[in-house]
Protein backbone atom coordinates (compact mmCIF):
# COMPACT_ATOMS: atom_id res chain seq x y z
CA UNK A 1 0.00 0.00 0.00
CA UNK A 2 2.48 2.12 -0.97
CA UNK A 3 1.46 6.15 -1.02
CA UNK A 4 1.01 8.17 -3.74
CA UNK A 5 3.25 11.27 -5.03
CA UNK A 6 -0.24 13.32 -4.91
CA UNK A 7 -0.86 12.50 -1.48
CA UNK A 8 2.82 12.70 -0.32
CA UNK A 9 2.62 16.44 -2.12
CA UNK A 10 -0.89 17.26 -0.48
CA UNK A 11 0.92 15.69 3.41
CA UNK A 12 3.85 18.04 2.37
CA UNK A 13 1.77 21.34 1.26
CA UNK A 14 0.00 21.19 4.59
CA UNK A 15 3.14 21.17 6.72
CA UNK A 16 3.83 24.93 5.28
CA UNK A 17 7.33 26.18 4.54
CA UNK A 18 9.69 25.78 7.49
CA UNK A 19 10.75 29.27 8.86
CA UNK A 20 13.26 30.42 11.40
CA UNK A 21 12.48 30.28 14.91
CA UNK A 22 14.19 31.61 18.12
CA UNK A 23 16.02 29.07 19.97
CA UNK A 24 13.80 27.72 22.89
CA UNK A 25 15.83 26.54 26.06
CA UNK A 26 13.40 24.64 27.76
CA UNK A 27 14.37 21.49 30.75
CA UNK A 28 12.61 18.60 31.08
CA UNK A 29 11.46 17.99 34.45
CA UNK A 30 12.63 14.39 36.07
CA UNK A 31 10.59 11.50 36.39
CA UNK A 32 12.04 7.98 35.78
CA UNK A 33 8.75 6.92 36.54
CA UNK A 34 6.54 8.02 33.53
CA UNK A 35 4.55 6.14 31.76
CA UNK A 36 5.28 6.96 28.24
CA UNK A 37 1.72 7.55 27.25
CA UNK A 38 1.77 9.85 24.51
CA UNK A 39 -1.99 10.52 25.66
CA UNK A 40 -1.33 12.24 28.58
CA UNK A 41 -2.30 15.43 29.11
CA UNK A 42 -3.67 15.81 26.21
CA UNK A 43 -4.91 18.41 24.18
CA UNK A 44 -7.45 19.26 20.75
CA UNK A 45 -5.70 18.41 17.59
CA UNK A 46 -2.90 20.87 17.11
CA UNK A 47 -3.33 22.96 20.44
CA UNK A 48 -0.26 24.14 22.06
CA UNK A 49 1.15 23.96 24.97
CA UNK A 50 1.29 20.07 25.37
CA UNK A 51 3.27 17.66 27.93
CA UNK A 52 4.42 14.16 27.05
CA UNK A 53 5.84 11.81 29.61
CA UNK A 54 8.63 9.45 28.54
CA UNK A 55 11.14 7.31 30.30
CA UNK A 56 13.52 10.25 30.48
CA UNK A 57 11.16 13.02 31.79
CA UNK A 58 8.41 15.02 30.88
CA UNK A 59 8.91 17.14 27.93
CA UNK A 60 7.18 20.54 27.79
CA UNK A 61 6.65 21.81 24.57
CA UNK A 62 4.94 25.65 24.51
CA UNK A 63 4.01 25.92 20.89
CA UNK A 64 3.61 24.23 17.55
CA UNK A 65 7.12 23.57 16.07
CA UNK A 66 8.51 25.26 13.19
CA UNK A 67 12.34 23.86 13.61
CA UNK A 68 12.70 20.17 14.29
CA UNK A 69 15.96 18.35 14.30
CA UNK A 70 15.03 14.56 14.50
CA UNK A 71 17.68 12.45 15.86
CA UNK A 72 16.09 8.42 16.38
CA UNK A 73 15.84 5.79 13.73
CA UNK A 74 13.49 7.03 11.54
CA UNK A 75 11.85 9.92 13.68
CA UNK A 76 12.77 12.28 9.97
CA UNK A 77 10.43 9.90 8.19
CA UNK A 78 7.97 9.90 10.42
CA UNK A 79 8.23 13.63 10.63
CA UNK A 80 7.98 13.92 7.10
CA UNK A 81 4.96 11.68 7.17
CA UNK A 82 3.12 13.84 9.21
CA UNK A 83 3.62 16.73 7.05
CA UNK A 84 6.67 18.60 9.09
CA UNK A 85 9.81 18.46 7.32
CA UNK A 86 12.63 18.58 9.66
CA UNK A 87 15.94 21.38 9.93
CA UNK A 88 18.17 18.66 10.80
CA UNK A 89 17.89 14.50 10.50
CA UNK A 90 20.38 11.92 11.33
CA UNK A 91 21.03 8.82 8.44
CA UNK A 92 21.05 5.81 10.36
CA UNK A 93 20.83 3.24 7.42
CA UNK A 94 23.39 5.34 5.17
CA UNK A 95 20.95 6.49 2.52
CA UNK A 96 23.00 9.54 1.66
CA UNK A 97 21.54 12.91 0.10
CA UNK A 98 18.15 13.93 2.19
CA UNK A 99 18.72 11.00 4.51
CA UNK A 100 15.61 8.97 3.58
CA UNK A 101 14.82 6.14 1.82
CA UNK A 102 13.05 5.44 -1.60
CA UNK A 103 9.50 5.50 -0.38
CA UNK A 104 9.94 8.83 0.83
CA UNK A 105 12.03 10.47 -2.34
CA UNK A 106 11.51 14.29 -3.20
CA UNK A 107 10.01 14.30 0.21
CA UNK A 108 12.00 17.17 1.68
CA UNK A 109 11.53 20.74 -0.55
CA UNK A 110 14.58 22.00 1.44
CA UNK A 111 17.23 19.10 2.64
CA UNK A 112 18.28 18.81 6.30
CA UNK A 113 21.33 19.25 7.71
CA UNK A 114 22.52 15.43 8.81
CA UNK A 115 23.29 15.17 11.99
CA UNK A 116 25.50 12.18 13.54
CA UNK A 117 24.03 8.80 14.96
CA UNK A 118 25.50 7.06 17.51
CA UNK A 119 27.72 10.86 18.98
CA UNK A 120 25.42 13.84 17.12
CA UNK A 121 27.69 17.04 17.02
CA UNK A 122 25.66 19.59 19.39
CA UNK A 123 27.40 22.30 18.08
CA UNK A 124 25.82 21.56 14.73
CA UNK A 125 22.58 20.80 16.71
CA UNK A 126 22.45 24.02 17.87
CA UNK A 127 23.29 25.87 14.92
CA UNK A 128 20.23 25.01 13.98
CA UNK A 129 18.34 27.11 16.59
CA UNK A 130 15.56 23.91 16.90
CA UNK A 131 12.83 24.49 18.83
CA UNK A 132 11.63 21.01 18.94
CA UNK A 133 14.06 17.51 19.06
CA UNK A 134 13.12 14.33 18.54
CA UNK A 135 15.21 11.31 19.83
CA UNK A 136 11.92 8.75 19.93
CA UNK A 137 13.52 5.72 18.56
CA UNK A 138 17.44 6.14 20.20
CA UNK A 139 18.92 4.37 23.24
CA UNK A 140 17.80 5.98 26.14
CA UNK A 141 20.86 7.29 27.00
CA UNK A 142 20.38 9.82 29.91
CA UNK A 143 23.62 12.09 29.25
CA UNK A 144 22.68 12.57 25.70
CA UNK A 145 18.72 13.27 26.74
CA UNK A 146 20.21 15.45 29.13
CA UNK A 147 22.55 17.19 26.53
CA UNK A 148 19.93 17.47 23.80
CA UNK A 149 17.26 18.87 26.54
CA UNK A 150 19.67 21.94 27.31
CA UNK A 151 19.17 23.19 23.99
CA UNK A 152 15.77 22.52 23.20
CA UNK A 153 12.53 20.25 24.42
CA UNK A 154 13.70 16.77 23.96
CA UNK A 155 10.87 13.82 23.02
CA UNK A 156 12.73 10.29 24.35
CA UNK A 157 12.29 7.05 24.15
CA UNK A 158 8.73 5.68 25.90
CA UNK A 159 9.31 3.70 29.09
CA UNK A 160 10.57 0.46 27.88
CA UNK A 161 11.66 1.81 24.03
CA UNK A 162 15.27 2.33 25.81
CA UNK A 163 17.75 0.65 22.95
CA UNK A 164 16.42 0.47 20.22
CA UNK A 165 13.17 -0.50 21.34
CA UNK A 166 10.54 2.18 20.35
CA UNK A 167 7.84 0.18 18.63
CA UNK A 168 6.03 2.24 15.44
CA UNK A 169 3.02 2.44 17.19
CA UNK A 170 4.71 4.26 19.93
CA UNK A 171 7.13 6.45 17.71
CA UNK A 172 4.07 8.03 15.28
CA UNK A 173 1.87 8.73 18.85
CA UNK A 174 4.33 10.48 20.20
CA UNK A 175 5.71 12.64 16.98
CA UNK A 176 2.20 13.46 15.87
CA UNK A 177 1.71 15.07 19.42
CA UNK A 178 4.86 16.57 19.95
CA UNK A 179 4.25 18.09 16.61
CA UNK A 180 0.71 18.83 17.06
CA UNK A 181 -0.50 16.06 14.62
CA UNK A 182 -2.70 13.36 16.26
CA UNK A 183 -5.11 12.87 13.66
CA UNK A 184 -2.63 12.62 10.48
CA UNK A 185 -0.61 10.38 12.99
CA UNK A 186 -4.45 8.29 13.98
CA UNK A 187 -4.41 7.85 10.11
CA UNK A 188 -0.99 6.84 9.50
CA UNK A 189 -1.58 3.55 11.76
CA UNK A 190 -5.01 3.11 10.86
CA UNK A 191 -3.36 2.60 6.80
CA UNK A 192 -0.17 0.81 8.36
CA UNK A 193 -3.67 -1.50 10.13
CA UNK A 194 -5.38 -2.17 6.91
CA UNK A 195 -1.93 -2.96 4.92
CA UNK A 196 -0.69 -6.01 7.26
CA UNK A 197 -4.77 -7.33 7.35
CA UNK A 198 -4.74 -7.02 3.66
CA UNK A 199 -1.53 -9.27 3.54
CA UNK A 200 -2.65 -11.57 6.74
CA UNK A 201 -5.94 -11.98 3.82
CA UNK A 202 -3.81 -13.20 0.78
CA UNK A 203 -1.36 -15.08 2.75
CA UNK A 204 -3.57 -17.58 5.92
CA UNK A 205 -0.49 -19.53 5.30
CA UNK A 206 1.75 -17.39 7.28
CA UNK A 207 -0.43 -17.98 10.60
CA UNK A 208 1.56 -20.31 13.12
CA UNK A 209 4.36 -20.29 11.29
CA UNK A 210 8.04 -19.35 12.90
CA UNK A 211 10.50 -17.11 11.41
CA UNK A 212 13.71 -15.56 12.70
CA UNK A 213 14.98 -12.34 11.38
CA UNK A 214 18.75 -12.61 11.34
CA UNK A 215 21.61 -10.24 10.54
CA UNK A 216 24.83 -11.03 9.14
CA UNK A 217 27.99 -8.05 9.91
CA UNK A 218 31.63 -8.20 9.78
CA UNK A 219 31.15 -8.74 13.86
CA UNK A 220 29.02 -12.05 12.18
CA UNK A 221 25.56 -13.79 13.00
CA UNK A 222 22.61 -12.36 14.95
CA UNK A 223 19.17 -12.81 15.72
CA UNK A 224 16.60 -9.79 16.79
CA UNK A 225 14.19 -10.09 19.45
CA UNK A 226 10.74 -10.21 19.03
CA UNK A 227 10.26 -6.61 20.29
CA UNK A 228 13.01 -5.67 17.50
CA UNK A 229 10.45 -3.39 14.55
CA UNK A 230 12.07 -6.16 12.19
CA UNK A 231 10.39 -9.65 13.84
CA UNK A 232 7.40 -7.24 14.68
CA UNK A 233 7.32 -6.94 10.97
CA UNK A 234 6.83 -10.77 10.81
CA UNK A 235 4.27 -11.21 13.95
CA UNK A 236 2.19 -8.87 12.34
CA UNK A 237 2.09 -10.88 9.49
CA UNK A 238 0.85 -13.70 11.60
CA UNK A 239 4.58 -15.68 11.98
CA UNK A 240 5.94 -16.15 15.16
CA UNK A 241 9.40 -15.84 17.05
CA UNK A 242 11.22 -18.25 18.66
CA UNK A 243 11.04 -18.39 22.23
CA UNK A 244 14.85 -19.42 22.35
CA UNK A 245 15.63 -16.08 20.42
CA UNK A 246 13.88 -14.05 23.47
CA UNK A 247 15.92 -15.72 26.10
CA UNK A 248 19.19 -14.78 24.48
CA UNK A 249 18.74 -11.57 23.46
CA UNK A 250 17.42 -10.36 27.26
CA UNK A 251 16.64 -6.61 27.44
CA UNK A 252 18.55 -6.23 24.27
CA UNK A 253 16.63 -6.12 20.42
CA UNK A 254 19.23 -8.58 19.36
CA UNK A 255 21.59 -11.33 20.20
CA UNK A 256 24.91 -12.22 18.85
CA UNK A 257 25.52 -15.58 17.85
CA UNK A 258 28.36 -17.84 17.85
CA UNK A 259 29.26 -20.85 15.49
CA UNK A 260 27.85 -23.01 18.27
CA UNK A 261 24.24 -21.63 18.11
CA UNK A 262 24.10 -20.98 14.63
CA UNK A 263 21.32 -23.37 14.54
CA UNK A 264 19.01 -20.32 16.59
CA UNK A 265 18.64 -19.38 13.15
CA UNK A 266 16.43 -22.36 11.93
CA UNK A 267 12.99 -21.69 11.53
CA UNK A 268 9.93 -22.01 8.93
CA UNK A 269 11.49 -19.21 7.54
CA UNK A 270 14.91 -17.52 7.96
CA UNK A 271 15.67 -13.90 7.16
CA UNK A 272 18.76 -12.66 6.89
CA UNK A 273 19.89 -8.73 6.47
CA UNK A 274 23.70 -8.30 5.09
CA UNK A 275 25.06 -4.86 7.19
CA UNK A 276 27.57 -3.19 5.36
CA UNK A 277 28.47 -6.34 3.42
CA UNK A 278 27.97 -8.46 0.52
CA UNK A 279 25.05 -11.20 0.46
CA UNK A 280 27.24 -13.89 -0.72
CA UNK A 281 29.56 -13.60 2.19
CA UNK A 282 26.32 -14.99 4.33
CA UNK A 283 25.50 -17.08 1.19
CA UNK A 284 28.97 -18.67 0.79
CA UNK A 285 29.49 -19.01 4.88
CA UNK A 286 29.76 -23.35 5.55
CA UNK A 287 28.33 -22.67 9.00
CA UNK A 288 25.17 -21.21 7.93
CA UNK A 289 24.52 -23.49 5.01
CA UNK A 290 24.43 -26.56 7.48
CA UNK A 291 21.11 -24.46 9.41
CA UNK A 292 18.37 -26.75 8.72
CA UNK A 293 15.96 -24.21 7.11
CA UNK A 294 18.87 -23.10 5.00
CA UNK A 295 19.61 -26.56 3.89
CA UNK A 296 15.90 -27.25 2.97
CA UNK A 297 15.63 -23.81 1.17
CA UNK A 298 13.60 -21.86 3.45
CA UNK A 299 16.15 -18.69 3.52
CA UNK A 300 16.15 -15.15 2.43
CA UNK A 301 19.32 -13.58 2.41
CA UNK A 302 18.64 -9.93 1.36
CA UNK A 303 20.44 -8.82 -1.57
CA UNK A 304 18.23 -5.50 -2.66
CA UNK A 305 19.96 -2.92 0.46
CA UNK A 306 16.48 -0.54 -0.40
CA UNK A 307 14.41 -3.83 0.37
CA UNK A 308 16.53 -4.67 3.40
CA UNK A 309 16.72 -1.15 4.57
CA UNK A 310 12.66 -0.73 4.04
CA UNK A 311 12.48 -4.06 6.47
CA UNK A 312 15.10 -2.77 8.69
CA UNK A 313 14.11 1.09 9.79
CA UNK A 314 10.47 0.60 10.62
CA UNK A 315 8.70 3.74 9.42
CA UNK A 316 4.68 3.43 8.79
CA UNK A 317 5.78 4.67 4.58
CA UNK A 318 8.92 2.10 4.93
CA UNK A 319 7.02 -1.25 5.82
CA UNK A 320 3.78 -0.20 3.55
CA UNK A 321 6.64 -0.09 0.80
CA UNK A 322 7.70 -3.31 1.99
CA UNK A 323 4.28 -4.92 2.16
CA UNK A 324 4.02 -4.49 -1.19
CA UNK A 325 7.30 -6.79 -2.27
CA UNK A 326 7.98 -9.19 0.57
CA UNK A 327 5.22 -11.38 1.59
CA UNK A 328 5.04 -13.29 -2.07
CA UNK A 329 9.00 -13.72 -1.28
CA UNK A 330 8.07 -15.17 1.94
CA UNK A 331 5.10 -17.57 0.51
CA UNK A 332 6.93 -18.67 -2.10
CA UNK A 333 10.38 -19.96 0.23
CA UNK A 334 7.63 -21.38 2.46
CA UNK A 335 6.69 -23.67 -0.04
Amino acid sequence: MTRSPSRLRRVLAAAGAVVAASLVLAGCASGSGATGDPSSSAKADGQFPVSITTALGTTEIPSAPKRVVALGWGDAETALELGVQPVGASDWLGFGGDGVGPWLKGAYTKSPKIIQTLEPSYEDIIKLKPDLILDVKSSGDEDRYAKLSAIAPTVAVPKGGANYLTTTKQQVEMIAKALGKESEGKKLLSGLDDAYAAARKAHPEFAGKTAVVGSYSSEGFGAYASSDSRSQFMQNLGFTVPKAIDQQAGKQFSVQLSDENLDLLDADLTLVLPIFVDASEVTSNKLFQKVPSVEAGHDIVFQDTDVSNAFSIGTTAAIEWALDRLPSQFAAKLG
